[in-house]
């Protein structure tokens, strides 16, 4: 879910009142962000390939949030300039790059399972930072990743009925390992290019990318006029672009910014893990699937872990904070701002 670079975590006093519909906003923003997967796997059904599918929904979002974004700009272009590597950055992996694997993903497995597959990321910057500090996460980040790994052992359900595609799970992991860089990329606080320019630029500069690689060959370009099907309705190919492109992603973005203006990054962050159950939701409702109960279980575990890892991360972000005027703030881990802009799934 998308959210704004420099919320600050405790909301002031008149703000709090809007805290009710701030939630309520936050909840839409995951349930259209949860419409991807579905949208985009009736247009996969029909003969579209995943580089069509994501170049599509890529190049309709930057060219409707261009408006908004120039005018979020008011004149000041040197903000893209002196911020170019980071839209680069995020066009590159946390936009291009995640949606695509994402996509693959979703082409070889249910909706549920591919997504689930992609919210490892926590989990794989906890394992990351363990390797490379060679100390030991705290016992509530150490329980959450054990959690997640068990449910994803779950998930993959290797020796029960549900036979789950090995490419579909690659697909899947190399997504929540863009995720991963994303954060990374991302953690550092910048209050110098509003959340949407950031947006609209990382979607231009994805678009941009995906259309050099269709011209040079290196990416297959397939699409289709057929019919789609969205449960007991059979509807023509553009309104399934068009959900994926204006609800999935441009209302899915525009809400999710507002969100966290109301309620902070974190609590907006905590609200975005609803999105695993809205995917799965919406998949069994327009396209007849539904993890096996094993699956589900695992689900739960994966959402569960990473539940534990970020409050974790809050409890360590409350602890380390210094008191008003008595220091420098301490710098944010990438998990803290997982959230500030996240990568369309």
């Amino acid at each position: 879910m998308p959210a704004a670079n420099h919320t600050p975590t405790e909301l002031p006093t008149g703000r709090r009142g809007f805290l009710a519909s701030g939630v309520g906003i936050a909840l839409f923003s995951s349930a259209v962000f949860g419409l991807s997967g579905s949208f985009a796997k009736s247009l996969l059904e029909t003969g579209w390939s995943p580089g069509a599918a994501v170049t599509a929904r890529l190049t309709g979002a930057a060219l409707i949030l261009a408006v908004p974004a120039v005018y979020a700009l008011k004149g000041r272009w040197h903000q893209l300039r002196d911020n170019w590597l980071t839209i680069v950055l995020f066009g590159l992996i946390g936009v291009a790059a995640c949606q695509l694997f994402y996509f693959n993903a979703v082409a070889r497995l249910s909706v549920g399972v591919a997504l689930l597959l992609e919210y490892l990321a926590p989990v794989i910057i906890v394992l990351w930072l363990w390797a490379a500090s060679r100390r030991r996460p705290r016992l509530l980040t150490f329980g959450g990743t054990l959690l997640s790994l068990a449910g994803l052992v779950l998930v993959l359900d290797i020796t029960g009925a549900v036979k789950v595609d090995l490419v579909g799970v690659l697909w899947g992991m190399a997504a929540a390992v863009c995720l991963a860089i994303y954060f990374f990329i991302t953690a550092k606080e910048n209050d110098t290019l509003p959340p949407i320019v950031l947006a609209s630029g990382g979607l231009m500069t994805g678009a941009a990318v995906m259309w050099l690689a269709a011209a040079t060959g290196l990416l297959p370009m397939t699409f289709s006029t057929a019919d789609t099907t969205l449960g007991p309705w059979t509807a023509p190919w553009w309104v399934s672009l068009a959900g994926l492109v204006v609800l999935a992603t441009v209302l899915a973005y525009v809400s999710g910014i507002m969100a966290a203006r109301a309620l902070g990054s974190k609590v907006a962050s905590f609200v975005s893990l609803t999105e695993v159950l809205f995917a799965v939701l919406w998949a069994w409702l327009l396209l007849g699937e539904l993890p096996g109960a094993i699956q589900l279980l695992g689900g739960v575990l994966i959402v569960g872990g990473v539940i534990l890892v970020r409050l974790d991360e809050l409890r360590d972000a409350a602890t380390a904070a210094p008191p008003a005027g008595k220091g420098a703030a301490v710098p944010a881990s990438p998990l803290e701002h997982a959230n500030d802009v996240e990568p369309v799934p």
